[in-house]
């Protein structure tokens, strides 16, 4: 098989890196297709080598722009290559112009689009994020999804659960692979910043990160933020600032008020090895970074989200992540009891991480081959497309499980809720006292 992989950004080479092991260790061919949307020397070639990850076969150059032209020069340069390369599956992770870019090309050339992290909803649509993964997973042939709520979030929007997979999250194969190559890295690979704050030697850390637009272009919710901050002066605060970042604070005359405070250490973003290492050593995070969030809990540090809803609700219900939004009391109060109450923290650092074990590429290019084999990944003809059905809804009073309810009624079960539980329907599902909503194919 050829299996094309689209990367735009950081976070997804660092979320794809297992996939790219999984692909080659396999025997499949790899096509790396990189946008060039994170541009610069760091982000890309240097990037690449740190991880120790091939080389891209392709590179856009998209560079900086508005999201219509940088979405629109991505598609033109994913189409040539596509088009080219005829690959057998288009693989596209999380949320950023990238996925959108290739997802809506493979999708109307006919390839199947898998979509890694589908499923995610803030229901927030003032964020680009959510209006790229909505698209995203209407073109998508296969889900691979990191919890449960995630898959029954697409079979409420209608997707088929024949083509919804639960694997877990590559955010923690990710962090498990590359934890250990940062580890055995001597510390003279390290970034000067990590170097000078000795953070072996630091005591208590507190990770900032501090980048959506929602959060810094808002002086009375920075103004919040940096008001807790100066209030939690016996804790080292260590600020990797994002140079947008930095430039909005500047503009509201608030960075001088945070880079005078002596327990704040505001450096120069680190590579990600660097960063990874810092988050292995924090005792507190606070984010409004969505990725952070999955981070935190696999790497056992409580996190507090500088947000008021999020796509990764799991990591709130488990009990690691804490939404205080830019609220100052809540920051406070939350950050306190970490510091404080070592029961408290204890019982958010052992939350149960919902994202899996750390075999969920491993997951995800086994489902890939079956489907290959079976032909579920072949884009039907008009003619095959089974759009005769007429949905029911029915209480079951018998031990039946979803997979023998099918085969009995040749139908396809979309959802199953007894009172307000509600279940995504796995084959093996016992519905005995459930509700079940089904398309029945009979006639």
């Amino acid at each position: 098989m050829k299996i094309a992989i689209v990367l735009g950004t950081r976070p997804e080479i660092i979320k794809m890196a297992s996939v790219m092991d999984e692909v080659e260790k396999r025997g499949h061919e790899l096509l790396l297709i990189h946008t060039g949307q994170h541009y610069d020397k760091e982000m890309s070639e240097n990037f690449f080598i740190d991880l120790k990850l091939p080389t891209p076969n392709y590179n856009i150059h998209v560079g900086s722009g508005s999201h219509g032209a940088q979405t629109a020069k991505m598609m033109e340069g994913i189409e040539e290559v596509l088009i080219d390369e005829k690959p057998d599956i288009l693989l596209v992770q999380g949320d950023t112009n990238a996925v959108l870019a290739g997802a809506l090309v493979a999708s109307k050339l006919h390839i199947p689009v898998g979509h890694v992290e589908a499923g995610l909803r803030s229901y927030d649509e003032t964020m680009p994020e959510e209006i790229n993964r909505l698209a995203a997973d209407i073109c998508s042939k296969l889900y691979f999804v990191p919890t449960k709520e995630s898959a029954i979030n697409l079979v409420m929007e209608g997707i088929s659960r024949k083509r919804i997979f639960v694997t877990g999250n590559t955010v923690v194969d990710a962090c498990f692979r590359n934890l250990k190559i940062s580890k055995n890295r001597d510390k003279s690979e390290y970034s000067q910043g990590l170097l000078d704050l000795d953070i072996d030697n630091m005591g208590s850390i507190l990770t900032l990160t501090m980048h959506r637009a929602e959060t810094v272009d808002d002086k009375e919710r920075l103004t919040n933020i940096i008001e807790a901050l100066e209030e939690l002066d016996d804790i080292n605060i260590i600020f990797p600032i994002h140079p947008r970042t930095k430039k909005t604070m500047e503009n509201f005359g608030l960075f001088d008020r945070l880079n005078n405070l002596s327990h704040v250490h505001i450096i120069k973003p680190v590579g990600y090895l660097d960063f990874l290492l810092l988050l292995s050593k924090s005792t507190i995070i606070l984010t409004d970074s969505g990725g952070l969030q999955e981070e935190a809990i696999t790497l056992d540090v409580p996190a507090l989200t500088l947000r008021y809803n999020t796509e990764r609700p799991e990591t709130v219900s488990a009990g690691g992540n804490i939404l205080v939004g830019s609220d100052k009391e809540l920051i406070l109060e939350n950050a306190r009891k970490i510091l404080d109450d070592e029961e408290f923290a204890n019982k958010m650092k052992s939350a149960k991480n919902p994202y899996g074990m750390g075999n969920a590429a491993e997951l995800m290019i086994k489902i890939i081959e079956d489907a290959n084999e079976t032909d579920t990944l072949k884009v039907l003809a008009p003619d095959e497309v089974m759009s005769s059905f007429i949905r029911h809804m029915k209480v079951i009073n018998e031990n039946i499980t979803v997979d023998e309810f099918e085969r009995e009624n040749n139908s396809l079960i979309k959802i199953a809720f007894k009172g307000e539980e509600i279940q995504f329907p796995f084959d093996d599902l016992n519905l005995n006292g459930f509700t079940v909503i089904y398309e029945d194919y009979s006639n």
